[in-house]
């Protein structure tokens, strides 16, 4: 099958690369729509990685402006999510890697701000906590955030894309260049900690997967 067919196809599956495709053909309000439709996912995901706002907000928009200059390049493979979210997870691995660790700069579970609902935030609602739960929402988006922050920076990613972009183990291995059975084992563990963490409140959805063997997660 030829690429453009290829493409067309995909692109009437996935109407975020209809919108790249036509940012592609320089359309600036395809660009805005796209931006729109993925800036608060972005750095809600970047603000967990990096536990900084500000360095948060920087490396979303250096995947914006990625994504812009290499729009004459783009060629649909794969769902737009993927290949947006593999420039996104690159980004925010090399910032850690390159970067002298600095203190995350607390931020108030209850203060979306501009940036829209957090990750945390996301949970609480998802799960329906209310008082009767014995504990506020924020108090209970403070202990997830915290549960959170007791995963690597490759389980959290895996549990963000997971959780919050709705990806499959496929998808997920694509954006982070492992095995999908590596991807079940990053998973699983990371439900394993939350789990403990959370004290008996259920924050993955479905059920474990057994541990891949561990060659197949380096460091983690």
């Amino acid at each position: 099958m030829a690429i453009g067919q290829t493409s067309a196809q995909m692109a009437l599956r996935d109407p975020d690369i209809r919108l790249m495709l036509r940012v592609r053909e320089d359309d600036t309000a395809a660009f805005t729509e796209l931006v729109s439709h993925y800036q608060h996912r972005l750095v809600g995901i970047m603000h967990h990685l990096v536990g900084n706002t500000e360095e948060a907000e920087d490396l979303a928009q250096e995947v914006f402006l990625r994504v812009y200059r290499n729009r004459k390049k783009y060629t649909p493979q794969a769902k737009f999510s993927t290949w947006f979210f593999t420039i996104a997870n690159n980004l925010a691995l090399n910032a850690l890697r390159n970067r002298n660790r600095k203190p995350a700069v607390p931020l108030s579970a209850s203060d979306s701000g501009p940036l829209g609902i957090r990750p945390e935030e996301q949970l609480v609602r998802d799960h329906g906590a209310t008082p009767s739960f014995g504990l506020r929402q924020a108090e209970l988006a403070d202990r997830i955030r915290s549960a959170l922050d007791t995963l690597n920076e490759r389980q959290k990613m895996a549990v963000l894309l997971n959780k919050f972009e709705d990806m499959s183990y496929l998808e997920i291995a694509d954006v982070m260049g492992l095995t999908t059975k590596a991807v079940k084992s990053l998973l699983s563990r990371a439900r394993t900690r939350l789990r403990d963490a959370l004290a008996g409140y259920v924050l993955m959805d479905g059920e474990e997967h057994p541990a891949a063997d561990e060659s197949e997660v380096e460091g983690d």
